[in-house]
């Protein structure tokens, strides 16, 4: 807490009324526009795992409970944390700080712990297809352990969130949301252990799957006995390749979105004169990195728009009134062996 004073004690020279900053009026459209695209995106992604049985193979599993995680930093966080860049100070209260501060580790946890499982299972289902039987039956109870694991982990910033004041002109003083205790060294362990767990060895740990899986995928390739497979083999081979893509683009975003706000944190919290030569350009990397964090929130769904022929097909009969394809079609179009990530596993 103190080298956050610091900080601001050492910028108020320079302060700028929060009326004549661009991001006051940006900030506030941009998770407008968050809001609605994870709302609609992620809502119509729940209904269509809750309503067609198709849908619900063992990668949606995962994607649902995704959706679910969105939607709770979407209708906890968003609403209130926009605000943060327009009014600049925290109007809600400990009790709506304390539940959008737990939220938001919550959805953090169960995005990237899901990526991960999610990365396990399409290395487990390259290396030994078979496999896919044993696991269905423990995805719904891998995807709880999940959730249970991001809920303890999120805890103290339940219990330690709080509404502390800073000193912005001296004399005036405003509230704010601060996630962390005034525990000495606290918060420099804090932001180190969010981004070994959240970010760093997730971030390994999914690189290692990813290597072995293409060097399997490569090893099979270049095999004889690959040559002489079936058809349907092949094609199997190729839609194994392509979900495994698929994911790759939900890791990808994933650690995009969130890499500006682990840079800021650790560069603030561990660089002893941070608060001394912070200037334009970290104040843009946070920023940036608190809108990227959000948007990760409404991504999803819209990628799986573009990457997803039986999602794209379902979006359009929810959201844009396009005449239902038969079920007879639909099911084909479900079967493809090059078509639908979200339903690969009924072509293994």
């Amino acid at each position: 807490m103190k080298s956050n004073n610091t900080c601001f004690a050492a910028t108020e020279g320079g302060y700028t009324p929060y009326e004549n900053r661009p991001e006051t009026y940006i900030v506030p459209v941009l998770f407008l526009l968050i809001f609605i695209v994870g709302i609609i995106g992620n809502g119509t992604l729940v209904a269509i795992f809750m309503r067609h049985h198709e849908m619900r193979s063992i990668p949606n599993t995962y994607i649902f409970s995704l959706a679910v995680a969105d939607l709770l930093v979407l209708l906890t966080c968003v609403p209130f944390t926009s605000i943060v860049y327009t009014v600049e100070y925290w109007p809600w209260g400990v009790v709506v700080c304390k539940i959008s501060e737990w939220a938001k580790d919550v959805s953090v946890g169960v995005s990237v712990f899901t990526l991960t499982a999610l990365s396990a299972e399409r290395y487990s289902i390259i290396v030994n297809p078979l496999k896919r039987i044993q696991m269905k039956p423990l995805t719904v109870v891998n995807a709880l352990i999940i959730w249970i694991l991001a809920i303890s982990l999120a805890v103290p910033s339940a219990v330690f969130s709080r509404i502390m004041s800073i000193d912005i002109l001296g004399n005036q003083t405003i509230p704010i949301c601060y996630p962390f205790p005034d525990i000495e060294n606290y918060v420099k362990y804090s932001v180190i252990t969010k981004a070994l767990v959240y970010y760093v060895i997730p971030l390994i740990t999914i690189s290692t799957f990813y290597i072995m899986m293409a060097i399997r995928l490569h090893s099979s390739a270049n095999s004889r006995l690959s040559e002489i497979v079936s058809t349907q083999g092949t094609a199997q081979t190729r839609s194994r390749k392509h979900v495994a893509r698929m994911v790759l683009i939900f890791v990808l975003l994933f650690f995009v979105c969130f890499l500006p706000q682990h840079v800021f944190f650790l560069w603030f919290n561990l660089e002893p004169c941070a608060s001394s030569i912070f200037d334009d350009m970290w104040s843009a990397i946070k920023i940036v990195g608190f809108c990227l964090s959000y948007f990760h929130s409404c991504v999803n769904p819209v990628a799986l728009y573009f990457i997803s022929q039986a999602f794209r097909e379902h979006f359009n009969v929810y959201l844009f009134c396009r005449p239902r394809i038969r079920s007879a079609s639909l099911r084909t179009s479900a079967r493809r062996l090059t078509g639908s990530f979200f339903n690969f596993s009924k072509t293994q």
